[in-house]
């Protein structure tokens, strides 16, 4: 599949061509929330702020319990100095979290540095 063969070349970090891979995933399955969340990782590597947040939006919009997707967004927004949206992102994933409930308290942490700095 387009997806399984992208992330291959993903985590050989060939991010070019996987890019492309995942992107025919989607034209084949628009709601392939995997594989935009891994073009939303292809632009951080990049660090094309705007594309990753686009990307992650999407995921959250085709399944809003998308954790990993949470917390990206969640580090975006709080390097984008967003804090106010930052802070709702980590209490929606206290809410939500099933497997990276301790990453609310990496998060916070950063927010909370962050909101110091400022």
């Amino acid at each position: 599949s387009y997806f399984e063969e992208g992330k291959k070349l993903f985590d050989s970090k060939n991010f070019n061509k996987s890019k492309i891979y995942f992107e025919k995933d989607i034209v084949f399955n628009p709601k392939s929330e995997k594989s935009y969340l891994y073009l939303a990782k292809i632009f951080k590597e990049k660090e094309n702020d705007s594309l990753e947040e686009n990307n992650l939006n999407t995921v959250l919009l085709l399944n809003p319990r998308n954790e990993e997707a949470i917390y990206l967004l969640t580090k975006l927004k709080i390097k984008n100095s967003n804090f106010s949206k930052a802070g709702e992102l980590i209490d929606t994933l206290a809410i939500i979290c099933k497997k990276m409930c301790s990453s609310k308290s990496e998060l916070q942490s950063k927010l909370d540095s962050s909101l110091k700095s400022e």
